[in-house]
């Protein structure tokens, strides 16, 4: 029996610095059901990922949301947007649908594809960031890493027209609904993202109806005149290409000059290329940009010798898994030689279907980075600041101070 505290999973100074709170959670209580609410964490490895190979028992369906009670425990709501097949999109669905979604997509994911936008990834980060290399200083993430990746999915989508802070903007709006963090009036407030930047899909979207062109517009343009698909699951589909693709590379890239910035030794060894992709993998692993999927239990089963009802809502914590002593040897430290077995990106058939262009995009910013400095560092005048969310681990702010070269 553990005596950890319901409260911790959401509390402010948990959520800022959670390695303690998920050592506990993996040693004590791989599977915890969370006070008396019906949501239960699973920590482990081994229960992570044996959960996520169960789909017959254990649907990825986004059925209820979490939020944060007046005494600090989580409660969970009815996710009311979350019903019909049109809700369930790639990362919420079961299969055979999962796989359906996957196919209607996949062409804009080939390494081909992704390869051919690492020329024009370079040039979107060396303009971006020659502002800051003439000041000697720059705020990263609103600067950089939080509007390249949302440039890259606006360029694989096809859209005419560029509307990057906007579609920013819907991005964060759509992960903040499984922040946790929040309370239910909140909650209720943020399940309706920015009605103009819906219109302004929307709008793209209807113009690819009549002439569908390349990209995912075209594929999704496609399969609507075709009859294979809805409008609103079309719009699904692009919505969450920006929540998926967007917020969560965004705080890989962060995250991980995050750890070259407060590590002069390890950037010193980063200016050898070649261990760029290392240090990302354990980026990815020690601060995995998704701290949680959730699962609901289909009917009642047994994970891990702890009995999960019927209806339970269960998060799969990648952070603590990743930080398992089980099965990685001295979890908190940077080892830039382990062996690539993170969940970082998730686990079984709902691995990220984005991971490979996620990994490029970190790599080509980093480089860059890299490249165009002598050193960098964080700024003392002013903190890096972790966004209050149990569903990401992405940074809101990263001031840095840019040596040129």
């Amino acid at each position: 029996m553990t005596s950890l505290d319901a409260r911790l999973l959401l509390d402010r100074e948990v959520l800022d610095d959670p390695n303690s709170f998920y050592h506990r959670l993996v040693v004590e209580a791989p599977v915890w059901r969370v006070g008396e609410a019906d949501v239960y964490t699973v920590s482990s490895y081994a229960a992570v990922t044996e959960a996520c190979r169960r789909v017959e028992d254990f649907s990825s369906n986004l059925a209820y949301l979490l939020y944060r009670e007046a005494n600090g425990s989580p409660g969970r709501a009815m996710h009311g947007l979350g019903q019909g097949d049109s809700a369930q999109i790639l990362a919420t669905a079961d299969p055979p649908d999962h796989a359906k979604h996957k196919r209607l997509i996949s062409p804009e994911f080939s390494p081909k594809r992704i390869a051919s936008l690492e020329g024009q990834l370079d040039q979107m980060t060396r303009d971006r960031l020659a502002p800051g290399l003439d000041r000697g200083r720059t705020e990263f993430m609103t600067e950089l890493a939080n509007l390249i990746p949302i440039d890259v999915v606006t360029e694989l989508i096809s859209f005419k027209q560029r509307n990057t802070q906007a579609l920013f903007d819907a991005a964060v709006a759509q992960t903040d609904i499984l922040a946790g963090a929040i309370s239910k009036e909140e909650l209720q407030n943020r399940l309706s993202f920015s009605s103009e930047t819906f219109a302004w899909v929307l709008g793209q979207l209807q113009e690819a109806l009549a002439d569908p062109g390349q990209g995912i517009l075209g594929l999704v343009a496609g399969a609507v005149n075709a009859g294979d698909i809805d409008i609103m699951f079309a719009m699904a589909v692009l919505l969450t290409l920006f929540a998926a693709g967007g917020e969560s590379t965004s705080s890989l890239i962060g995250n991980s000059v995050l750890m070259l910035a407060k590590d002069q030794d390890l950037q010193r060894r980063l200016r050898q290329p070649a261990l760029i992709p290392k240090l990302i993998e354990e980026s990815l692993r020690l601060q995995s940009p998704f701290r949680y999927h959730m699962r609901i239990a289909k009917h009642d089963a047994v994970l891990c010798g702890v009995t999960i009802p019927q209806g339970a809502t269960m998060l799969m914590m990648w952070g603590a898994a990743n930080r398992d002593a089980a099965m990685f040897d001295e979890p908190d430290r940077i080892n830039l030689d382990r062996p690539r077995r993170h969940v970082g990106f998730g686990s079984g058939i709902h691995v990220c279907l984005g991971n490979t262009l996620a990994r490029l995009e970190a790599r080509v910013i980093i480089e860059a980075l890299l490249s165009a400095t002598s050193e960098f560092h964080a700024d003392e005048q002013e903190d890096a600041r972790w966004v209050p969310s149990l569903a990401v681990r992405r940074l809101d702010k990263l001031p840095l101070v840019l040596v040129p070269r």
